[in-house]
């Protein structure tokens, strides 16, 4: 069976990258068969440089950086490719236009999800970037589903959580119970049906088990998008 291949930006962070490429390789052969693996290319980037360019808002400076990781995927043979992190996609929109490779937004196919799940309202944790931007939420809110993300404070904590423990992969108790109440509150104060996991690293800490509503966990949502483009 002829399949396409798959150009993945990852490193955003290591943690992250390692599910994306378990998931979507064995999620094929789970499609095609056990004598069956995809071909893939890994370019990985660092996080620390894509996290510190979105704070400072250099956004050309972070297509650019972004654009040299899709340039060497392009050259590698491969036929789409996607970012493994939300936060970058706050410059989706220009990397879509430069690349000459269809990029699969990992926004795109959650807005999707959620709307075949019937949602109307959702919560959204992420970092600051992610939380307190537009690029996120304005696919949801052209499809009539409202964002609703924690208060200021609750924003830099969790922001400092993902940062300096879940991008290094370390995972604590009382971080977890922090996150739980304060899905609980958003839960409870604006009624969401779910809480979007808007960084790939979230799903390390919480999951439907875990929190107080439905999880729509964007790595899990946009590994079976990509799965899809690979064997369509």
């Amino acid at each position: 069976m002829s399949m396409r291949k798959l150009g993945l930006v990852g490193g955003m962070g290591p943690e992250s990258t390692i599910p994306y490429y378990h998931d979507i390789v064995y999620g094929v052969q789970s499609r095609i068969g056990n004598d069956c693996f995809p071909e893939l290319t890994i370019e990985s980037v660092n996080v620390f440089k894509v996290l510190r360019l979105c704070e400072e808002k250099k956004y050309d400076e972070l297509t650019e950086y972004l654009m040299k990781a899709i340039i060497n995927l392009e050259r590698s043979g491969v036929d789409f490719a996607a970012l493994s992190a939300n936060t970058p996609h706050i410059v989706f929109d220009a990397l879509k236009c430069k690349s000459n490779i269809p990029l699969v937004s990992i926004i795109e196919t959650t807005c999707a999800e959620a709307l075949r799940l019937d949602l109307t309202k959702i919560g959204l944790l992420g970092t600051k970037v992610t939380m307190t931007g537009s690029f996120f939420k304005e696919p949801f809110e052209r499809k009539n589903i409202e964002i609703i993300t924690p208060e200021s404070s609750e924003i830099i904590y969790v922001n400092d959580k993902i940062s300096k423990e879940l991008e290094h992969g370390i995972i604590k108790k009382e971080t977890l119970c922090q996150f739980q109440k304060i899905i609980q509150y958003m839960k409870d104060e604006h009624d969401i049906q779910a809480i979007v996991l808007g960084c790939t690293e979230l799903p390390l800490l919480l999951n439907d088990k875990e929190s107080p509503v439905l999880c729509l966990d964007t790595m899990k949502i946009h590994v079976q998008a990509l799965i899809d483009m690979i064997i369509s």
